[in-house]
């Protein structure tokens, strides 16, 4: 047997025809087009058929999510329910998502064609921000706001949020950070997510597993942390003391450094547009802070390439649209359930079970036997 690096670092595992990162040259893709580009020109729906359908309109109709939006009652139930006494909204998610499977009738992908299993995760990919907003509004005190099928997927989320359909800017940055961050390689999430669809689950079974694998520190971040950083440091004269302050304290800085990027995150660059396009106190202040961390992270390590990731500037942006910081890591949710289903059909249509092997390092069996 071969013996894996640890954390499975730089093993392929799997082929996929859904897209890549190349961190040393800051690009990422899905499919054939680049990943940065879809973000500023296409809507969700649009870059959803192509991940799912294997192309974008008009070469293939558009997928349409907005009338499949609207959850059972009995969901809604338990979303209140829930909201009662969690402020975990990825739990919330994960207990709707398993709800709507069983109370329609999803089956194991095994026992199904391609046809069902692709309106089964169109369905639970649609109903998404329609528990994140409910969640949301019921946790503040607000009656939720029934889901708008002739408003885009973006801004339909933003007004179940907010109770305010946003204005075109707010609305294009929003889209653009859930275009831009769909899919990401075969990040734990998206691995998760296709192992569990590799022993012939429900696609609900998979989505959920996926977002166990988000809800950790490690892998789904928080913005919000980012946007409280900028806050806290107030203006870019502040910033390089500040930094300073924290790396003589070993303490992170929070939207800075990514695993795989050795070139600035192309995500980040998407958002950081969107939010100067918005404009405002808040945007240009995170231009200056950010100018300014990044030349003291190259003064502390100039050996190293630290490059701001994507939850700088996904703080900034979703803040200058008008989305609370409570839903910056849901909305990531709201995102990724689309890339990991592409994902989970791509496996399902390969058929075989995920089953490595571990090495064991504990004591001898035999040893223990005499």
């Amino acid at each position: 047997m071969q013996v894996a690096p640890p954390g499975l670092k730089g093993l392929i595992v799997a082929d996929t025809t859904i897209g890549s990162v190349r961190g040393s040259e800051g690009f990422y893709h899905y499919r054939e087009y680049n990943a940065s580009e879809l973000a500023r020109t296409r809507s969700v729906d649009e870059v959803l058929t192509l991940l799912i359908d294997g192309a974008l309109p008009p070469e293939l109709p558009a997928i349409e999510l907005g009338a499949l939006r609207s959850i059972p009652d009995e969901v809604a139930a338990l979303v209140d329910m829930m909201s009662t006494f969690t402020a975990d909204s990825l739990s919330v998610v994960r207990a709707a998502l398993l709800a709507i499977a069983d109370i329609e009738g999803h089956k194991p992908v095994l026992d199904i064609d391609h046809e069902q299993r692709r309106a089964d995760a169109l369905r639970l990919v649609a109903v998404v921000p329609t528990v994140v907003a409910r969640h949301y509004r019921r946790r503040t005190g607000l009656d939720p706001i029934d889901p708008d099928p002739t408003l885009s997927h973006a801004a339909d989320y933003v007004q179940m949020a907010t109770g305010e359909t946003p204005s075109p800017l707010h609305a294009a940055a929003v889209e653009k950070y859930l275009v831009a961050t769909i899919d990401h390689g075969f990040n734990a999430s998206t691995f998760t997510s296709r192992v569990v669809a590799s022993t012939g689950a429900s696609v609900a079974s998979a989505l959920v597993a996926g977002l166990g694998a988000l809800s950790g520190p490690l892998h789904g971040g928080a913005p919000g942390r980012a946007l409280s950083m900028i806050e806290e440091i107030g203006s870019a004269e502040n910033a390089w003391a500040w930094v300073e302050a924290k790396l003589d304290a070993k303490e992170k800085i929070m939207g800075f450094g990514h695993a795989v990027y050795r070139a600035e995150d192309p995500r980040g660059i998407v958002l950081r547009e969107a939010a100067e396009d918005i404009g405002g106190d808040l945007a240009k202040k995170a231009v200056g802070i950010e100018e300014q961390i990044l030349a003291k992270l190259a003064e502390w390590k100039p050996d190293q390439t630290i490059v701001t990731n994507v939850e700088y500037w996904a703080a900034v942006a979703l803040g200058i649209a008008g989305l609370p910081t409570e839903l910056f890591t849901p909305s990531f949710a709201v995102s990724r359930v689309i890339g990991w289903s592409a994902h989970i059909l791509e496996q399902a249509n390969d058929g075989k079970i995920i089953r490595p092997s571990a090495n064991y390092v504990g004591p001898s069996p035999e040893a223990a036997a005499t």
